[in-house]
């Protein structure tokens, strides 16, 4: 993917229109941070009123500056923002950070004028950041539009839709000490430029070496995604998503509706994208920090070393509950622990040291080399009282513990694997931490926390290891036999397929169907009975009118002989007219009834965002009681749909946990990549679902399938 670097966010020469001498005006903080930020570039105020601002030649317009300009701030009302874009068009500035309110955001005259400045815009070719957006910085030039002071320059950049919560980031690196940041941009309304056009700027921008994301929603969430997969590969992206819980959530009426909250598919997608998600606003910057100075995971083994038994829990908790694993350690790395410590130390994993490092804090560093060259660990958590055992017991330790300290760097250095401190006198920054997180070794306050960085850092090592695949490309040929079904369900004004119809259309792509017959009469029961010779059958009922048809009671399972089958087919019908008075019955559909098997649940639903999704997970009807699914952006080829079953968490109920039937996956792959294509080509299918699908390791059979149209 060609780079997306954005010249003008690092830029020569910036306008600031509507530059004031009145301190309370953003336009006199704009200049006077410039200024005290010491930008390296020039700056040219905007005002037609001054002769000066700050000290600084003000010019009446922009077409009246000496120079060329890379950039203008934009600090006026909405009102004139459309002709200032088209000045800046004419005077050839390549972008504009526009900072009004009262655009699409505030109603229908807001968007009229949003749309003037697109049209000012794309007529002068100025790229828009905002409008409504807080301002950017560059730390790397001295550009500071959006106020924020004490910046600290480093390779941390950010993108979020929320100015506070940007702020929230820069004032937890300022406590922190050690966090520096490179490039901020307040997205606003992006009505121009966008987060996939930031995040390529970030992923191609020389001092970014991670990036950190606040998102409620993407004007353009695939181009997003395929944006995010090709900057992951280089540099992590963590990205916290708000909007988890909208209560705006469009009620569905499919299985597959009902199990993919906004939520649920967002972070799904992200992460096939290989952005690392978190849940927590205040998770963002210590996994973002921890993830740009630690090595990738070899996998998921994590050793846990502790001063105390409380501790050494926790850690194992918090690890486990993260999806982490604590391996056993080898016969001799517990018998070298031993050597060093007391015998009331605890050498398994998680390894308590006692009281052991209580007059010697060399012995924490010591262990923790002896653990770190065992080769059943890939990663190491140090947790306890670290770095205040001179505060905690005598001031004439501090040089030893400073000395571990400087060795905990050395040994990251030395082993290339991931070590996480944690310190209950994290907050005092005794110089011990300082020296290993200058050594960089993430520090943290909070066990839970370091256990999220190393989850997080686990996760974006599992994704960065899988080779990179193109896009499954599914084929758009439409079958002419489909096409007629979906035109005859349109023409009858209905909104979903008969039952029947969408087995037929899963019939022209090539998916093996359950054979059936569909019962009008008893002659058709006749039939049915002959074709099917001492089988046991299911009878569902088939209506346009009823899409949940055991809510209803319309469904007669294990029913055998000709008199049983014609008697429950009657009796089916009845009940239903009765229960749902005014249902148009179009009759009973019989099948074999399947055998033995695991039930699972095969769908895609068109999320308002990320479009067409797949989901897979356990089925049956405790299917929303369960909620244990799993989602991937269409289409998916093969390879994708062996990937998203490997994600799924009860991979045992898919090995023949309990007794049940072994699943073959790559029967089961076959059909989603077949569902993939059918609903690919048919772009009118809302949701599909085909539940339960009872897997084998001999076979699949799909019991139910529903199509609802859009």
């Amino acid at each position: 993917m060609e780079p997306r670097f954005l010249p003008f966010l690092a830029p020569n020469a910036v306008a600031v229109i509507g530059a004031s001498n009145e301190p309370t005006k953003r336009g006199y903080r704009a200049v006077q941070t410039l200024i005290n930020d010491r930008f390296g570039g020039r700056i040219y105020p905007i005002n037609p009123r001054a002769a000066a601002i700050q000290g600084l030649p003000a010019y009446p317009d922009l077409a009246s500056v000496p120079g060329p300009i890379d950039l203008a701030l934009v600090c006026t009302a909405a009102p004139t923002v459309p002709d200032i874009i088209e000045q800046c068009g004419r005077k050839g500035i390549r972008g504009a950070v526009v900072l009004a309110l009262g655009f699409a955001e505030s109603g229908v005259e807001g968007s009229a004028l949003e749309s003037r400045m697109l049209d000012a815009a794309r007529r002068g070719n100025v790229r828009v950041i905002g409008p409504n957006t807080s301002g950017i910085f560059n730390t790397h030039c001295g550009l500071n539009f959006v106020g924020f002071a004490d910046l600290a320059q480093g390779g941390i950049g950010i993108v979020s839709q929320s100015g506070n919560v940007a702020l929230a980031l820069v004032t937890e690196g300022q406590l922190n000490g050690h966090v520096g940041f490179s490039t901020y941009i307040g997205v606003g309304n992006e009505s121009d430029l966008r987060f996939h056009d930031y995040l390529g700027h970030l992923g191609a921008d020389p001092h970014t070496d991670a990036i950190a994301m606040y998102a409620e929603g993407f004007k353009e969430p695939r181009a997003f995604l395929e944006v995010a997969a090709d900057v992951s590969r280089r540099k992590p992206v963590v990205l916290c998503k708000g909007g988890r819980t909208a209560t705006g959530q469009q009620t569905a009426r499919s299985h597959t509706g009902s199990l993919a909250g906004d939520y649920a598919v967002a972070k799904a997608c992200l992460r096939h994208a290989g952005v690392v998600v978190v849940e927590r606003s205040d998770a963002i910057l210590p996994v973002v920090e921890s993830l740009q100075l630690l090595p990738q995971m070899r996998s998921r083994r994590v050793a846990v070393l502790a001063d105390g038994g409380g501790h050494a829990t926790i850690a194992a908790d918090a690890l486990a509950a993260a999806g982490l694993q604590l391996p056993v350690l080898a016969a001799t790395t517990q018998a070298r622990l031993s050597a060093v410590l007391t015998p009331q130390a605890v050498t398994a994993n998680p390894v308590d040291v006692a009281n052991g490092a209580d007059s010697a804090p060399a012995v924490i560093a010591e262990c923790a080399a002896i653990i770190l060259s065992d080769p059943q660990v890939d990663a190491l958590l140090v947790v306890g009282m670290f770095g205040g055992f001179a505060l905690r017991f005598s001031e004439t330790l501090a040089d030893a513990e400073t000395a571990a300290g400087d060795r905990f760097a050395g040994l990251l250095t030395e082993h290339g694997k991931p070590i996480v401190l944690h310190s209950i006198f994290a907050p005092l920054k005794p110089d011990a931490l300082l020296r290993a997180r200058r050594g960089g070794i993430p520090v943290h306050g909070s066990i839970e926390m370091a256990a999220l960085a190393l989850c997080a850092l686990a996760d974006y090592s599992d994704w960065r290891r899988r080779p990179p695949r193109r896009t499954a490309v599914a084929s758009r040929t439409v079958s002419r036999q489909a096409r007629q079904i979906f035109d005859t369900a349109r023409a009858a004004g209905r909104s979903a397929l008969l039952e029947p119809e969408a087995l037929d259309v899963l019939d022209a792509y090539g998916i093996v169907t359950p054979p059936r017959a569909l019962l009008r009469d008893e002659a058709d029961t006749r039939a049915a009975v002959e074709r099917f010779p001492g089988q046991a059958l299911a009878l569902k009922i088939v209506s346009p009118h009823i899409l949940h048809k055991s809510e209803v009671g319309g469904v007669r399972l294990d029913v055998r002989g000709l008199a049983e089958v014609e008697s429950a087919r009657a009796e089916l019908i009845g009940a239903i007219a009765q229960r749902v008075p005014g249902a148009d019955i179009g009759g009973v559909l019989a099948t074999p009834m399947a055998r033995r098997g695991v039930e699972l649940i095969v769908g895609v639903v068109r999320d308002p965002q990320f479009g067409p999704v797949m989901m897979f997970g356990l089925g049956g009807t405790l299917v929303e009681s369960l909620r244990e699914v799993v989602f991937r952006p269409l289409p998916i080829g093969h390879d994708d749909a062996l990937e998203l079953i490997a994600e799924l968490r009860t991979q045992d109920v898919l090995d023949g946990a309990r007794g049940a039937p072994v699943v073959d996956r790559g029967r089961l792959a076959t059909l989603m990549a077949s569902v993939s294509a059918v609903c690919v080509a048919h772009p009118e299918i809302a949701e599909l679902d085909l539940n339960p699908v009872v897997a084998s390791s001999e076979a699949l059979a799909i019991l139910d399938a529903r199509v609802l149209l859009r």
